[in-house]
């Protein structure tokens, strides 16, 4: 059976550029250096400018993998925009803010090449999980330029809308009973310093100490029986947003824990998108 079909072509072809070098760091105790990766999945549209979503992976600042989630990624790229999962160095390699630093190489990177993957540099937006929903909120509060170090130094790291899920926002209230408990956790590790000692510290590196009147649009995801991440630190986040006169709204998942399966559902990536494009605009059109 031979059947000829006439096909109308309504949306671009999309590509995955995988493992695009952003950044080279110093590696192996300052010996070597090693490049920081990203995957770029981005429309071969020529007649226009796309929004851009900058994906940050979770685990704790421990460990990470920039394609685990590439799945939902393509199918969030394919609803209008261009999106870019990012590496950062973990606690093994570096301490804050040299994870902060490489989420800003990675915006600066994008803006510079942004014809090349047909983004508009004035659109931009982050978004994260766990350590990525604390680095997700730190990349769009923090615009001190102290933060931005490497290449593409003419370029903004800024970004115009950020979402974190269940992001530690306050590193230095956490539940841990004694400073012994608090010693390995991973907030510890990334300060570089216990949290419980060096509280003045803990705050400094907290997304919850730098809010401002002036902060992006932000929409936070959180789970109500989170048990790595308690429901508050995201709450707290909101409250502070709120108090300053942001525009903040918040999605409690009724039930869901720590990186559970309820976020990876239809429901919630259809509202990610209706919030970025909401915040960014559609592919084509005027920024809101």
């Amino acid at each position: 059976m031979r059947e000829t079909v006439n096909v109308r072509v309504t949306a671009p072809q999309y590509t995955v550029a995988a493992g695009v070098t952003f950044a080279q760091v110093d590696a192996w105790f300052g010996h070597t250096v090693r490049g920081l990766k990203a995957d770029v999945i981005y429309p071969e549209d020529h007649k226009q400018k796309y929004p851009c979503i900058v994906w940050i992976c979770g685990g704790a600042w421990l460990t990470m993998d920039r394609s685990a989630h590439l799945a939902y990624l393509c199918e969030l790229a394919r609803s209008g925009f261009v999106v870019a999962s990012v590496e950062y160095r973990t606690t093994n390699e570096a301490v804050y803010p040299k994870q902060l630093e490489d989420i800003k190489a990675a915006i600066r990177y994008l803006r510079a090449h942004s014809d090349r993957y047909h983004i508009d540099p004035e659109r931009f937006g982050v978004m994260g999980e766990s350590a990525g929903g604390h680095l997700t909120a730190m990349s769009a509060l923090v615009n001190d330029p102290v933060y931005d170090v490497g290449d593409y130094l003419d370029y903004s790291s800024s970004v115009q809308a950020a979402c974190p899920w269940y992001p530690p926002s306050d590193a230095s209230a956490f539940p841990y009973e004694s400073p012994v408990q608090a010693g390995p956790a991973p907030e510890s590790l990334l300060l570089g310093k216990n949290v419980m000692l060096f509280q003045e510290e803990a705050i400094a590196i907290s997304p919850v100490s730098h809010v401002t009147k002036d902060a992006p649009p932000f929409m936070i995801i959180h789970g109500t029986a989170d048990a790595t991440v308690p429901f508050m630190q995201g709450q707290m986040l909101h409250d502070k947003l709120e108090e300053a006169g942001c525009d903040v709204r918040m999605i409690a998942i009724e039930g869901a824990d720590h990186a559970d399966v309820q976020f990876f559902q239809k429901e919630i990536w259809d509202r990610i998108s209706a919030f970025f494009h909401e915040k960014l605009g559609y592919a084509g059109t005027d920024t809101h």
